[in-house]
This record gives structure tokens, C-alpha cells and sequence, in this order.
């Protein structure tokens, strides 16, 4: 059963990007997304499952303790989803931004990470 693209905005913000352990990332990843998925970041290009993953990976060892939360509700659309976050430590958050996603046969093959603002001007 094909998965609506609204679900698929909440399992990669929820499950992909808040789950600490790599095992059950990949695992959700490899029924999430295409194999040849490609995501834009803003500051680079991520092709394939097997970046996917590493790009997640590090993305949480940049900041372990922090947390995506829904910045209202994931919507749908024919073959595109999208889904606002805050991302930071928990009830914190410091950045802001949007994931759009391109899906097709119920998987993501196209992922575009947008941030909209951020409350951090400096490391800490």
C-alpha cells in the first residue's frame, strides 16, 4: 500500500531525523525512500540511500541532544509532501525551516531541506 505523502513528511522528520539509533534509521529509510533519492540541503546535494544515511548520521552527532518537532501539520499533495520544523534542544528550538518531498510508487525520491530562520548567531 502506497503511503500518502503527508505520512511520509511525519516519518522523515519523526523517525529519520529524531531517531538516535542508526540500526532502526537505516531501517526506516530503506522503506521510505527511493534508492536513488536525492536530497538538497542548503549547502550541499545528498544521492542515494547510503548518503542518506551517513548525512543523517552526521547530522545527529553534530548535535545529539537536540530535536525536530513539527512545526504545525504535514500536508499532501498528489506526489508532494511538505512538513515545517524547529529543530534544537528540546523546547528550544533555533532553527526553523521546511521539508518538501517529491514521492513516488509511496517512497521519497526527492528531498528538499529549506531553512527559514534561525535564533542562533553564534556556536555555543
Amino acid at each position: 500500500m502506497a503511503k500518502h505523502p503527508a505520512d511520509l513528511m511525519r516519518v522523515n522528520l519523526l523517525e529519520v531525523f529524531n531517531e538516535p539509533d542508526r540500526a532502526r534509521r537505516a531501517a526506516v529509510i530503506a522503506d521510505n525512500y527511493a534508492d536513488d533519492v536525492v536530497w538538497h540541503e542548503p549547502d550541499r546535494i545528498v544521492r542515494g540511500r547510503t548518503g542518506f544515511e551517513l548525512r543523517a548520521d552526521e547530522l545527529r552527532a553534530e548535535n545529539p541532544d537536540w530535536v525536530f518537532e513539527a512545526a504545525g501539520v504535514a500536508s499532501g499533495l498528489d506526489d508532494i509532501g511538505h512538513l515545517a520544523f524547529r529543530y534544537g534542544p528540546a523546547g528550544r528550538p533555533v532553527v526553523t525551516g521546511m521539508d518538501i518531498a517529491r514521492v513516488e510508487d509511496g517512497v521519497i525520491v526527492e528531498l528538499y531541506t529549506i531553512v527559514t530562520g534561525s535564533a542562533r548567531t553564534s556556536p555555543s
